[in-house]
């Protein structure tokens, strides 16, 4: 009996953990173009809280990047997942997503746009304190947010998860306000050598507060588990830089939380 009281009450206990993370999804504009984000947040507390932007890959938001949102959720803070692309555009075929990418890559401008657009949506929920505020991204996703630095934005800090590095206006790197942590896959075929050193010269000649970590036998997408785990395809999944990461993404918000 006493046993199954435990079990009863360690079910319960998962439940209620469970139950306690709420999401929404939340339609806003930048400009005229209508945008669908995904917000999550721990509705057991009524505190303000750190507020954390996600930055979609390539196809837009997905099932990885709504797991993640929770994550952070679960951790404590607000995670609002930003739309990029624009409500309903969800590139699901790899010639698709690269093209939709692609407009972004090709215009910084309208990519740190949509960025501040989502930024701005975060700081606007309830529990969030605006003065706490930081950026993470995933493929597109970290350069993305990467920009978002680049473009001054008013946040803590920002995480790029195996992101790519280039940007065409290294001189923007001034503008940097917070701290920047690149978590990059040492043998990602996508982001080649001379981009990092690109990546590092601009982060030293800006005076940033940076580091870059280099995860072996790791190449791009190595927190996506949809990628499979075939490095030979340049993306694919690998669980060891996945929680590294992670847990150097949460160390990182406790050192610029404090």
């Amino acid at each position: 009996m006493k046993r199954l009281l435990m079990l009863l009450t360690l079910l319960s206990l998962a439940v209620s953990a469970e139950a306690a993370v709420k999401t929404k999804v939340i339609e806003y504009r930048q400009g005229d173009t209508v945008l669908e984000g995904y917000l999550a947040w721990d509705d057991t507390r009524s505190a303000k809280r750190p507020g954390i932007l996600v930055v979609h890959e390539w196809t837009g938001i997905n099932s990885h990047i709504r797991q993640r949102t929770e994550m952070l959720a679960k951790l404590g803070y607000v995670a609002f997942a930003a739309d990029i692309y624009g409500k309903g555009v969800r590139p699901a075929a790899q010639a698709d997503a690269a093209a939709t990418a692609g407009i972004y890559k090709s215009d910084r401008a309208l990519m740190r746009a949509r960025a501040r657009a989502g930024l701005e949506e975060l700081r606007k929920q309830k529990f969030v304190d605006q003065q706490r505020l930081a950026a993470i991204g995933f493929c597109f996703g970290g350069t993305t947010v990467l920009e978002l630095a680049r473009d001054g934005a008013d946040v803590k800090g920002v995480v790029s998860f195996h992101g790519g590095l280039s940007t065409p206006t290294p001189q923007d790197a001034t503008r940097i306000k917070g701290k920047v942590l690149a978590l990059h896959g040492a043998d990602d075929p996508f982001v080649k050598a001379d981009e990092v050193a690109a990546f590092q010269d601009e982060m030293r000649k800006a005076t940033v507060d940076w580091q870059l970590i280099g995860y072996g036998n790791a190449v791009h997408s190595f927190t996506n588990r949809a990628a499979g785990t075939d490095n030979s395809k340049g993306a694919a999944y690998n669980e060891k830089a996945d929680k590294r990461s992670w847990e150097a993404m949460k160390a990182f918000f406790a050192e610029i939380f404090k």
